[in-house]
């Protein structure tokens, strides 16, 4: 249907909103007056009728000619590039760059005749000026100087290709993808935490010769239960979950006294006496008995030197860190929702949340101390896994956004679109199309901000990691919109400044010397992977999607060099899992398909025997009647036979486990994220048991291609 106003088109145009799209089995479907007056209400622009929306687009128009420079202006190392200033017709301008490490650097003022226009009754020129390509890498400031006085905004430099690491060298990478969380040893909590990682990195390093640990989202959740089980769903993503903490490697918890140990004993001889029997991880009773045993800890002191170390933390971290601190507080004694909370305390600024603070400064405190002790785990994981042999260590995941309660959302407010949440268009693995209850970014307001809270997030992510996978990368070039009380089917792409995004996304990891992969999976724009190449972002690439024109899987040599390879993914069951249709039975269960059970399996039976024939011919598989392992073995010979630079292995995958972590469209109707890692009869497997695990040796000795393929043993 079209829209009803031209008008409307325009505004779309202005404000990146896609008003048509071609969904998964190549449909052209336009949106609606409707779901494009929603999302435009979102940006606080009013398209609610004719004469609204040319005031919008009249508004649109003039906005920068309001401001003397752009408030934020990225470019590539090497680009020359246009900026345009705005002042008083006929009156003069002087800009320069002003550089991040010192210095000073004019810039050249280039011929423009665009005419001046009226804006708020003042006559105001427009000129051009030309930033350099010669100029560093870096967070430089612009500055303009006027008649009027001074005016200043960011010029960010980017690296125009980032590639592999220098800690990489020329050769191929593999490692293994993990949920952290469903990896418990015999010391933990009841969950896999911070210590078990740093363990879990030497087993992989020392024994298996892996060169990455890829971790989900470790992004800080609710303070107190009920805790969001999705690590795709956090409170905040510039800091750790503390559930992570392992209380007893902390320095001060050996300074204890008797009976504040025999405290922190008792506290985790109750939780393992309520977590006996459970076959799911319980985030709720482990951290109410672990936020116990670290307060016990916290109210012991710190000794000196400490001390000024956690100050020292806390000043360079500033206000971010305090107001999240302040966030936990008042949660607890607020409740989580803070929308629901008392209206003068909704602005992290206001005087109230102010006057709050200084009365629980103890509490917002202690919520700063997790956060330090944290980082100090985080970056003692980082530093055994390289010190283990690993040349990448641990590699971080970024979750694509954050939900409307969340720390985030009160932090940064007017950044983030009301009215709407994220999610995807329907595809063949959800045919319903997904809402993910995560606020999106507002595009206008990232950029008035200079992208800050995204530079502090990927900084504060790489500080301890070699390398980082984005989670829906895409989400910087366009994000799937939803208005509140629609399906997912009624929403529509709203286009990024990729540019920018990506361009900061490449400067702070070429200073960190980390490898950046982005999940482009699903629907996505082919020039979108193009361009992400042509920036040296890796890809991904998963072997059950990959397939040639014909609709067969890809032959090994047509596969990216610049992807992170896998079998599966987290949002699918593991290999045995899925060889054996688990996911299709259990959407069918949910409601979650379009087409008929007996018609999705008997699609999934075909599309198996395709790849296991594939299998085969290629030489990866040579059993007639092969078992699921030999199938599982046989596929990560498919990827290693690519020139996929980095390679990786699902922990699941390698000792014979079979639930999913995930099933996408569902919320409490599975449980999600609450898996713990099992042998393949479905029993909870320790840490300590898979450092012995045969399966896990087995697939390693693929992974590092020990093993000659089946068809090359029998001389074929």
């Amino acid at each position: 249907m079209a829209l009803s106003n031209p008008l409307l088109y325009e505004l779309a145009d202005a404000f990146g909103i896609a008003t048509e799209f071609w969904d998964w089995k190549g449909r052209r479907t336009e949106i609606d007056d409707e779901t494009l007056v929603a999302i435009l209400a979102s940006m606080d622009v009013d398209a609610s009728d004719p004469g609204r929306a040319a005031a919008a687009l009249d508004a649109w128009r003039n906005r920068p000619w309001t401001r003397v420079l752009p408030p934020c202006v990225v470019v590539r190392e090497g680009h020359a590039h246009r900026v345009l200033a705005h002042v008083p017709a006929g009156e003069w301008i002087r800009v320069g760059v002003r550089l991040e490490e010192g210095g000073w650097h004019d810039l050249m003022q280039l011929e423009h005749s665009e005419p001046p226009r009226w804006i708020d009754g003042q006559l105001t020129g427009e000129a051009a000026f030309e930033v350099p390509g010669d100029l560093p890498l870096g967070y430089h400031r612009l500055r303009a100087e006027t008649a009027a006085g001074a005016a200043e905004s960011t010029l960010v430099v980017s690296p125009g290709f980032l590639g592999f690491p220098a800690s990489m060298g020329e050769k191929r990478a593999w490692g293994y993808a993990v949920q952290l969380y469903s990896i418990r040893s015999a010391d933990s909590w009841g969950i896999g935490d911070l210590t078990d990682l740093a363990s879990l990195s030497v087993w992989a390093a020392t024994q298996q010769f892996a060169s990455y640990v890829l971790v989900n989202p470790l992004h800080a959740a609710e303070p107190v239960p009920p805790l969001e089980p999705s690590p795709y769903l956090p409170a905040s993503r510039r800091f750790v979950n503390p559930l992570y903490i392992r209380p007893e490697e902390l320095p001060e918890y050996g300074q204890l006294d008797d009976e504040a140990r025999d405290r922190i004993k008792r506290l985790k001889n109750e939780l393992e006496a309520v977590l006996a029997g459970q076959a799911l991880i319980d985030r709720d009773a482990i951290w109410g008995f672990k936020l116990a045993a670290l307060r016990v800890v916290y109210d012991a002191g710190l000794p000196p030197a400490r001390k000024m170390a956690f100050d020292d933390f806390v000043r360079r971290e500033g206000r971010a860190l305090t107001q999240f601190a302040t966030w936990c507080a008042l949660v607890t004694e607020h409740g989580g929702n803070w929308r629901e909370w008392p209206v003068e305390l909704h602005r992290p600024s206001a005087p109230e949340v102010t006057a709050f603070a200084e009365g629980h400064s103890g509490d917002i405190g202690f919520y700063e101390w997790l956060q330090w002790v944290a980082d100090i785990q985080l970056r003692s994981a980082q530093s055994v896994a390289r010190d283990s042999g690993m040349r990448i260590g641990i590699m971080s995941d970024l979750a694509v956004g954050v939900g409307a309660k969340s720390a985030e959302a009160w932090t940064y407010g007017s950044v983030f679109a009301e009215g709407v949440s994220v999610g995807a268009p329907p595809d063949h693995f959800n045919q319903t199309g997904q809402d993910w209850s995560q606020l999106p970014w507002r595009p206008d307001r990232l950029d008035d901000l200079s992208y800050a809270p995204f530079r502090s997030t990927v900084a504060g992510l790489l500080r301890h990691s070699g390398g980082m996978r984005v989670d829906h990368i895409m989400g910087m070039f366009r994000l799937w919109w939803i208005p509140a009380g629609m399906p997912p089917t009624k929403g529509t792409y709203v286009r990024y400044n990729h540019e920018a995004m990506v361009g900061i996304l490449a400067l702070e990891a070429h200073r960190a010397g980390a490898l950046i992969v982005g999940e482009d999976l699903g629907v996505v724009e082919p020039w979108v992977r193009e361009y992400l190449r042509e920036r040296g972002i890796l890809g991904t690439s998963i072997a059950w999607f990959e397939k040639d024109a014909a609709g067969n899987p890809l032959p090994p040599e047509q596969w990216r060099e610049y992807c992170l390879a896998s079998v599966t993914t987290h949002d699918l069951p593991p290999t045995a899992g899925y060889l054996a249709k688990d996911h299709i039975k259990l959407q069918h269960e949910l409601g979650l398909l379009t087409e008929s059970l007996d018609a999705e399996l008997a699609l999934a039976d075909r599309e198996q025997a395709a790849f296991i024939g594939f299998l085969r011919e290629r030489g990866f598989l040579a059993d007639s009647e092969p078992t699921t392992e030999e199938i599982v073995l046989a596929l990560h010979r498919y990827l290693a036979a690519t020139p996929a630079r980095v390679l990786c292995a699902a922990l699941p995958d390698a000792v014979g486990d079979r639930r999913t972590q995930n099933q996408p469209g569902t919320s409490k109707e599975y449980p999600n994220w609450r898996i713990p890692l099992s042998h393949p009869n479905g029993a909870p497997m320790t840490l300590e048991e898979l450092y012995t695990d045969e399966r896990a040796l087995r697939l390693a000795g693929v992974m590092n291609e020990f093993s000659t393929p089946p068809l090359a043993r029998a001389g074929l």
